[in-house]
């Protein structure tokens, strides 16, 4: 048993020793993609009436990346990103171009935390097939911040991001609004080139 104990502390040890060594070290710049889970605000069929809340749904992004620093570092992103909200029948999609500004410490190893802002610039809405054409800001600001873990060339991280201001679209004669403000959940892989 004492012997199990020891075997098993010295396995663990190398294996830290090990990850800690093949951790992604200094600059780099890459591709990365990966999946959302994510949900808009608020739908609002007309002044007056209740909002109703959406249910999540899957959409997904690719893109590039910059990393400059070793332990602490600055990563630049710009990602091509598609979201989805179903309310009740009818659903919201969102396709847009984010620029997170992330600023990251490594922690222990290959484990890194990050955060910083998003800008994020809508190219096209849709509700249930109808193009929305009045979004009030095609520009708008969100923050992101998460963990991720680097192995040499590969990166995975996981993410939160949420818009920091109001953005309505539009619709049906402006009888019904819906808040464009995503509210998400990123998973993503980065590979260094």
């Amino acid at each position: 048993m004492k012997n199990l104990k020891k075997s098993s502390l010295l396995t663990a040890a190398l294996v830290l020793m090990t990850l800690g060594l093949s951790a992604q070290n200094g600059s780099a710049f890459g591709l990365k993609g990966g999946l959302n889970y994510s949900a808009n605000g608020d739908y609002f069929e007309s002044i007056g009436q209740n909002a109703k809340n959406p249910d999540r749904n899957l959409g997904y992004h690719f893109g590039v990346f910059g990393k400059i620093g070793d332990r602490i570092f600055f990563r630049p992103e710009l990602v091509y990103t598609t979201t989805k909200s179903d309310y009740d029948d009818d659903q919201f999609s969102v396709k847009k171009l984010d620029a997170p500004l992330l600023v990251g410490v490594k922690v222990i190893g290959p484990i890194s935390v990050f955060g910083g802002p998003a800008l994020q610039y809508i190219l096209d809405t849709e509700f249930d097939g109808i193009t929305i054409d009045n979004v009030e800001d095609d520009f708008s600001v969100g923050v992101n911040f998460g963990i991720g873990l680097n192995f040499d060339k590969v990166g995975i991280d996981l993410r939160y991001e949420r818009g920091l201001n109001e953005n309505e679209a539009s619709f049906f004669n402006n009888n019904s609004r819906v808040d464009t403000r995503p509210d998400q959940l990123i998973l993503g892989l980065s590979i260094a080139l």
